[in-house]
């Protein structure tokens, strides 16, 4: 029998696939053991206990989400050149930032951290610059397209408030779309890892937060 190349950050995968299914607090190490083909005693030879196990995971998944962003490099220059139009680039970015999320292991990584901010400050830390990092983002975003005479000019202070107020309609509806697919998936446990999110995209989901961040946009006098 070959012996099993087990490191920490398969470890760290199979305790975020089994807290998908059951919760993190309802996974035990045989859980994790036994998705990984191995003995439970086997574990201790990456951690000390449990908890160093979970906090492991909740730095791996912080480190993995702060690569994620909402506003790509380069992404900006079709605006600051008046190549294209607030709601044309909205719905590019939001399609774009809805799709990241359905992939493996960053559906897994969200559902964990968004559940775990509750239990966990370090869990809340993440979701706070998350939030923070995108408010910037779209910042930057209305920004350009104010230079470029596409929206009316703000004050900081409207500016920070409009700013954040996008970030909250998109995240919340980012929140509700994965929530929900996460259930279609528990309902579908025969379709094996990976296939899950084969699901196709929920276009109705997309369609309803693109005209949220449209019906605002148009509060700020934005050219279509």
């Amino acid at each position: 029998m070959s012996k099993k190349n087990i490191s920490q950050e398969k470890i760290i995968q199979a305790f975020l696939a089994s807290a998908f299914e059951k919760s993190a607090g309802a996974t035990s190490l045989a859980d994790i053991a036994e998705i990984l083909e191995i003995k439970k005693a086997s574990l201790y030879n990456h951690f000390e206990n449990r908890d160093a196990m979970y906090d492991a995971t909740i730095y791996y998944c912080g480190k993995e989400i702060d690569k994620i962003t909402f506003l790509p490099e380069k992404a900006l220059d079709p605006a600051k050149t008046s190549k294209t139009t607030p709601y044309a680039f909205f719905k590019k970015m939001i399609t774009r930032f809805f799709e990241m999320y359905e992939n493996e292991p960053l559906f897994q990584m969200y559902a964990f951290i968004h559940t775990e901010q509750y239990f966990n400050v370090d869990a809340l830390k993440i979701v706070e610059k998350e939030i923070e990092k995108m408010t910037v983002e779209i910042r930057l975003i209305l920004n350009a397209f104010i230079d470029a005479g596409k929206v009316s000019k703000k004050t900081d202070r409207e500016l920070k408030d409009l700013s954040m107020a996008v970030t909250s309609i998109i995240l919340q509806q980012r929140d509700f779309y994965i929530a929900t697919k996460k259930e279609t998936v528990r309902q579908n446990p025969d379709c094996g890892a990976g296939s899950l999110f084969a699901l196709p995209t929920d276009e109705t989901a997309l369609t309803r937060t693109i005209k949220l961040v449209e019906a605002f946009l148009k509060s700020m006098k934005y050219e279509v």
